[in-house]
């Protein structure tokens, strides 16, 4: 590992990323997250109530998720992409299909149910026959006669495009509604600029419910409680009181929306409780029932020893008897009190539903399918051999590992098509999916080239890897049959910890009855952007068997990020400098070597283009965070006047398309349609309007817009204050990135080991784990395995 000269000191002034693992807001003044200025990232804002959208759409963490899926009509200066669903609107589509389909459920649930209602399938079908032989009307031995299962017909085989057409931003919401609630806007003294953002936040009769309720202004990405009080204030006037009702229930909301951006799909009613009376509501316990009797809110009640960490029930005296022992303990057992947002409480509860259904839905019985795998599985070596098996006897399996392990999936894919079995592989990101084309290539001995064309859905293993993007929208992938679901056999998701429960849920209710699951990813690396974690509560459910991978990541790299995972940071031998640790004092000091590094450094060491390297850093504010960073990479990669948006063709860009996306680009040009760029060989065009909201440039990113993707070398920036934004899995996430060479530019000292050795990964307050054990409620059957 080598060192340039410099001595290191703690007076950077980089700040962590925007609440991306954050609990709730500790005061109002520690996270003033105001629209457009001071952001939860450390920057300094201008006005206070403008929102910072470029930086929160494309790092994929924040609220705007609302205002993104909101908008789903193509632009209609472009006919031809009006024409056809471009594949963002068709993710979203998708999302709020889902979405209906829980809310069906729930009201089947909620509603009464008569005698023989509700049943459907062959519950249904049973109770027809009985009640055909009880009334006489059939014999019993005709009814109850075996019939061979009909065949599902054949899907249409999907269609695609020759030339991929350029994809067009969705419309927002119409002018008339805009400009009437930038009147009311107006009216309160909030910013014209958030009109739009409003109007899309609220939807249909936005102007309305402002005037009914100012406080509804804080669903819209970046409004705190403070600034919306100063609304109400001007719109209400006298009528506007501090212990209002509507305020109490807003912030509630507003609190639970905050929790999600950090990852938490509930909360602890306690802690919501607390955290309410920092922020002025007088008697929280009223404001959160309040919240749960307009249905704002859900309330759970789970039991501790089913929650995560948690102690188990005590124990009931034997001498009270069997029975009585049962009952004391189902009234000692302690529960713990958790709210939560219906849209995610749903999303995880449809996951449970769907997860169980997978594991109970694969035959029993002998196929051609399970013999060819276990005989693919004798003829492999390792974990590799342990995944086919598992696979084999298993409908849901969980595969662990870092990039060298990335081979196994690649191997049980080649196995499952020689085999039969209709197979899809699916990443979150293009770089993924052309890693293992490429893995799955080598394994069946196919060329590169054929790795590289267009996917084949059902067929050839080379052609089975798209992105999750792509198979949910049906842009590629297997496509659906006539029932909605994927027409496969075995999907396998890589990067699995980068799952939130809303993309988890629209992938598993996709699944057909029968079909095999497989998440596979390295459990050291940072969690998703949205709400959840649900790679790493179903490692802790142990529903499922888990095959750990042995294969290393090699080179002085891997040996590095091996360390950082569990816990230590060792200096490594690197001879041809693949690590280098470049000491600074200060963040002016930082971003100086930064730029050096890219432009000059790193392409004569190893003989790459500046664009081959990757910066990333803690936070977006602050004098050495993503902003000061991009700002110094542009001046020097690729000057310009930035006269669109301050974007000039040639740009490196981070482009977010969809909430919790994050797609990489580079500017081609700009007109009167948008500023048209280029994203992993796809043409996009981003509409004026939506520039600033979900593009930035790109040559220094965030950890969490990195995951899931490497670069020949990366520059990792941490500068000062950058301190306390360190975990063991950012430090792990961050080092991974680089192929060939990482650089690492050092200036908080100690707290860097200290981080690796003491911080593994910020929280997160999930239900998953709970309702898996109690839709799956024989763990035991499970071999106790390690992940």
């Amino acid at each position: 590992m080598s060192t340039e000269s410099a001595a290191p000191d703690e007076t950077g002034s980089t700040t962590p990323e925007p609440a991306a693992e954050d609990a709730l807001p500790e005061t109002p003044a520690e996270n003033a997250a105001a629209p457009g200025g001071g952001g939860s990232d450390g920057s300094d804002g201008s006005d206070g109530t403008e929102g910072d959208a470029a930086e929160s759409a494309a790092d994929g963490t924040q609220e705007d998720a609302e205002e993104t899926a909101a908008e789903s009509a193509t632009d209609a200066t472009k006919e031809e992409a009006a024409a056809q669903p471009s594949e963002t609107e068709a993710e979203l589509a998708a999302q709020r299909e889902l979405r209906e389909r829980i809310e069906r459920r729930k009201a089947e649930r909620d509603a009464p149910i008569e005698s023989g209602t509700k049943l459907s399938g062959t519950a249904a079908d049973l109770l027809a026959a009985v009640r055909a032989v009880e009334s006489g009307e059939k014999p019993a031995g005709a009814v109850f006669e075996p019939e061979s299962a009909p065949r599902r017909p054949a899907p249409e085989p999907a269609r695609r495009p020759e030339r991929p057409a350029p994809v067009s931003t969705p419309a927002g919401p119409a002018a008339e509604a805009v400009d009437a609630v930038r009147a009311v806007l107006a009216e309160g003294g909030a910013p014209a600029a958030l009109a739009e953002q409003t109007a899309t936040a609220l939807g249909e009769g936005a102007e309305a419910v402002l005037r009914e309720d100012p406080w509804q202004l804080l669903r819209v990405t970046g409004v705190r409680p403070e600034q919306a009080d100063g609304f109400a204030r001007a719109l209400l006037g006298d009528a506007c009181r501090p212990d209002d009702e509507r305020r109490d229930r807003a912030v509630a909301v507003w609190l639970l929306e905050q929790a999600a951006v950090a990852g938490h799909t509930a909360l602890d009613a306690p802690a919501l409780e607390s955290t309410l009376g920092r922020y002025g509501v007088a008697d929280a316990d009223a404001a959160v029932q309040s919240a749960i009797a307009e249905g704002d809110l859900l309330v759970f009640q789970d039991a501790l020893e089913n929650a995560p960490g948690a102690p188990a029930a005590p124990a009931t005296a034997a001498a009270e008897g069997e029975g009585e022992g049962e009952e004391a303990e189902e009234q000692e057992r302690p529960v713990r009190v958790l709210v939560g947002l219906e849209r995610y409480a749903m999303a995880e509860e449809s996951l449970a539903d769907g997860l169980a259904r997978v594991l109970n839905s694969l035959a029993k019985e002998e196929s051609p399918q399970r013999s060819a795998l276990l005989a693919a599985a004798g003829s492999a070596r390792g974990s590799t051999a342990e995944l086919i098996r598992a696979v084999a006897g298993s409908s849901l399996v969980l595969h662990t590992g870092g990039e060298e392990a990335r081979a196994e999936p690649a191997a049980l894919v080649a196995a499952a098509a020689a085999a039969g079995l209709r197979v899809c592989a699916a990443s979150h990101t293009p770089y993924g999916k052309r890693t293992f084309r490429q893995a799955v290539a080598a394994r069946t001995g196919a060329a590169s080239e054929s790795a590289e064309a267009g996917s084949t859905p059902g067929g050839t293993a080379e052609g089975a890897a798209v992105t999750v993007a792509e198979l949910l929208s049906g842009a590629e992938g297997p496509g659906r049959d006539a029932e909605g679901a994927f027409d496969l056999d075995l999907l396998v998701l890589l990067d699995a910890p980068q799952l939130d429960v809303e993309g988890a849920a629209m992938l598993v209710e996709s699944l057909p009855d029968g079909a095999r699951l497989v998440l596979s990813g390295d459990p050291g690396a940072l969690w998703s952007a949205g709400p959840g974690r649900v790679f790493a509560d179903l490692l802790g459910a142990r529903v499922c068997p888990v095959v750990v991978s042995r294969v290393p990541d090699e080179g002085p790299i891997g040996e590095l990020v091996s360390g950082i995972g569990i816990g230590e940071l060792n200096q490594v031998a690197a001879p041809d400098k693949e690590v280098v640790i470049v000491p600074v004092r200060d963040a002016g000091e930082a971003v100086h070597r930064t730029v050096q590094l890219v432009a000059e450094s790193v392409p004569r060491a190893f003989g790459l283009p500046a664009g081959a390297t990757q910066v990333i850093t803690v936070g977006h504010g602050g004098a050495a965070g993503t902003r000061a960073l991009n700002a110094a990479l542009k001046e020097r990669l690729n000057p310009g006047p930035g006269r669109f948006g301050g974007f000039d063709p040639g740009d490196r860009i981070a482009y977010s398309p969809a909430p919790n996306r994050t797609v990489l680009g580079q500017v081609v040009r700009a007109d009167a349609d948008g500023l048209h760029v280029e994203c992993e060989g796809r043409p996009v065009v981003v509409r004026k309007d939506r520039v600033e909201q979900s593009v930035r440039h790109g040559w220094a990113l965030t950890a969490q817009q990195a995951v899931g993707q490497r670069w020949p070398a990366a520059v990792v920036v941490l500068p000062g204050d950058a301190a306390k934004g360190l975990t063991r899995a950012w430090v792990y996430t961050a080092f991974g990135r680089g192929e060939r060479h990482l650089s690492v530019v050092h200036g908080v000292e100690q707290a860097l080991p200290r981080a690796v050795a003491e911080r593994p990964a910020k929280p997160r307050t999930t239900r998953l784990q709970t309702l898996l054990r109690t839709q799956v409620p024989s763990p035991e059957a499970t071999p106790p395995q390690d992940a």
